[in-house]
């Protein structure tokens, strides 16, 4: 598959996974998380998604388009290994949702930067909240959900907080 195709389901199984996972949490209270902003349109998605809930968002600079920017309250820039581990005070409570899409493309990267964040991220959640992301996560705690019907196993990954 060429990389036009993959980014295109990539992206859609996203889009898919968000979707769901607003119903998922309709019952929940908490903000919304979203790790890795980059251009700002998950935010942007999130944003229309989640009307009435607040979204907190994790990034260590701002280079998204102006429209899609938090304001400075919303925005929290820094580090990730170092921003989540204080945010709980800052986000107002646990989170219902959280959206990570902060992968590298490098495997082994990757495995190495979700074993350190993922300990923090679950110490966010609400029990029940919803994680989506595009890397897979190992919380004992967390339990994988089904996956939208057009979603392909390992292309997104949906996990329930269950504590």
């Amino acid at each position: 598959m060429g990389r036009l195709d993959s980014f295109i389901r990539r992206v859609s199984a996203q889009r898919d996974c968000l979707n769901m996972a607003k119903d998922m949490i309709a019952n929940i209270p908490g903000p919304v998380l979203e790790l890795g902003h980059g251009n700002g349109r998950t935010y942007d998605h999130l944003r229309e998604i989640f009307l009435d809930r607040e979204i907190f968002v994790f990034d260590r600079r701002v280079a998204a388009h102006p429209d899609c920017i938090p304001d400075d309250a919303h925005m929290i820039l820094g580090d990730i290994t170092e921003t989540l581990g204080s945010a709980l005070d800052q986000i107002g409570g646990q989170a219902a949702f959280a959206h990570c899409d902060i992968g590298t493309g490098e495997v082994e990267r990757n495995a190495r930067f979700i074993a350190t964040i993922a300990p923090m991220v679950d110490a966010l959640m609400a029990p029940g909240g919803i994680v989506c992301s595009d890397q897979e996560y190992t919380v004992a705690c967390w339990e994988a959900q089904s996956l939208p019907e057009d979603v392909q196993p390992g292309r997104y990954f949906v996990n329930r907080v269950k504590r």
